[in-house]
């Protein structure tokens, strides 16, 4: 549940003195939109949020700063073509974040598709995946979510200067460790609560 955002927009809302339904109507919504953002079942998108932001008359950085503390679970994902490690770094960004949701993924196309339906608070990307590179896949997620962090996995140190123009958050080289992981949370452009000892 997005408590913290659904209360902070409630109220945002209220003191305008508009109900959900001129909210809805405001934003171009339907009110069933609305009431599952203030009843906590569903987060908007950045540019939602920029709208929403300009309609209530409120700074955009209450809104993503509530958006941010709501992602009680965040959903963090790890995409490899390499499976050994893959089920090798699953366990150790558990480990570092526990409060997360991790899913790993072998096919950038599967892990793109789950973006859509679920929004990545962070992206651990291989860059080399057979024929698709990492930081063709950081675009797309950027594209469905400008706030998703990414950090990119690799074995060769080359690829450092062109990951830094995708807007990615880090670079890591292979193997991923415990160390490298934590390094990399105190860097994140969009910090969210992991859980872990850094929490």
């Amino acid at each position: 549940m997005n408590m913290h955002f659904a209360d902070t927009l409630k109220k945002l809302r209220m003191d305008k003195g508009l109900s959900q339904q001129a909210l809805a109507e405001k934003m171009y919504v339907t009110n069933g939109t609305v009431s599952r953002w203030e009843s906590g079942r569903r987060l908007p998108d950045a540019v939602t949020i920029s709208r929403l932001s300009g309609i209530l008359g409120v700074d955009i950085n209450i809104l993503i700063s509530a958006a941010a503390q709501s992602d009680e679970r965040p959903n963090v994902i790890m995409v490899d073509d390499n499976r050994i490690i893959l089920t090798g770094g699953l366990p150790i960004i558990e480990e570092v974040i526990p409060n997360a949701s991790v899913t790993g993924f072998t096919r950038p196309s599967e892990a793109v598709a789950y973006a859509k339906e679920n929004r990545v608070a962070l992206a651990f990307l291989d860059i080399e995946m057979g024929t698709v590179s990492g930081m063709d896949v950081c675009r797309e997620l950027l594209e469905i979510n400008p706030h998703t962090n990414v950090v990119y996995l690799t074995a060769y140190v080359g690829y450092a200067f062109d990951a830094w123009s995708t807007g990615a958050s880090g670079f890591m080289l292979k193997p991923i460790t415990t160390n490298g992981i934590r390094e990399q949370l105190k860097s994140l452009r969009y910090p969210f609560r992991t859980g872990g000892e850094d929490a």
